[in-house]
């Protein structure tokens, strides 16, 4: 008997120990998707971070292209006066050296100006591409919030489910056969009820004989009495004094 006994506990306590598993796994999931929504998050904003910074290279070339167009400008228009100014005074062999010079500036000017407006449209697409990260960054941070806040809601539901699957599990059990020489507990609850049931019968039965008893006996003794009253009253002579009985 406690052999089947203990081999029950046991079949209970593997079954909790299964429902306690199993609650286990979803939350050993939910944890590691939140890891992962937060990996995935450091990722992105990495290539954001490098989506950004080719942005800014791309400002600093045009803007250092930008410095060096102006600088071409100012070289070329000089050159131009300085070769006017020598044609001017018939120098010219001055002026053709400034002439020459003056193309040579143009040649690098006509260079950087395409540059310029390479570089330019690099740094349009860079800057959509940066905003366009920005925003992904933004939105995907609200998210991971989300998920965050929506944790501790989940985790709470998850006990919740853990709780009652353990107590369903045992109702369960105090329900089911446990062994042939063990009853179920709906059963035992029957027997024992069956069995009070009967015992109260029998001390009201008992009582009730017990009760007749006493009340034959003290009928029997009052009898007595008023017989010998009687006798004693007749004996003397006297009345019967007693109240009449009603």
């Amino acid at each position: 008997m406690i052999d089947v006994a203990k081999k029950s506990w046991s079949r209970l306590t593997s079954k909790l120990k299964r429902h306690s598993n199993d609650a286990a796994a979803p939350k050993l999931q939910l944890e590691q998707a939140i890891v992962e929504a937060q990996n995935q998050h450091k990722r992105l904003k990495d290539q954001a971070t490098n989506v950004i910074a080719n942005q800014k290279q791309a400002e600093i070339r045009l803007n250092n292209k930008m410095s060096e167009l102006e600088k071409l400008n100012r070289n070329v228009r000089q050159a131009l006066i300085m070769a006017s100014e020598a044609a001017a005074t018939d120098d010219d062999a001055q002026a053709a050296q400034y002439t020459q010079a003056a193309e040579t500036i143009a040649d690098k000017l006509i260079s950087v100006e395409a540059d310029v407006e390479s570089l330019t449209t690099m740094v349009l697409e860079a800057t959509q591409a940066a905003d366009q990260a920005k925003a992904a960054v933004k939105t995907n941070s609200r998210l991971l919030q989300e998920k965050l806040a929506e944790k501790s809601k989940l985790l709470s539901q998850l006990e919740q489910a853990k709780m009652q699957e353990e107590m369903n599990a045992t109702m369960t059990q105090l329900s089911e056969t446990v062994g042939d020489d063990v009853p179920t507990y709906a059963e035992a609850e029957a027997k024992i009820e069956e069995r009070y049931a009967r015992a109260t019968a029998a001390d009201v039965d008992s009582t009730s004989s017990e009760t007749r008893v006493l009340e034959i006996e003290e009928a029997t003794t009052n009898a007595a009495a008023q017989a010998r009253l009687a006798q004693l009253r007749s004996e003397l002579g006297v009345a019967d004094t007693s109240p009449a009985p009603t």
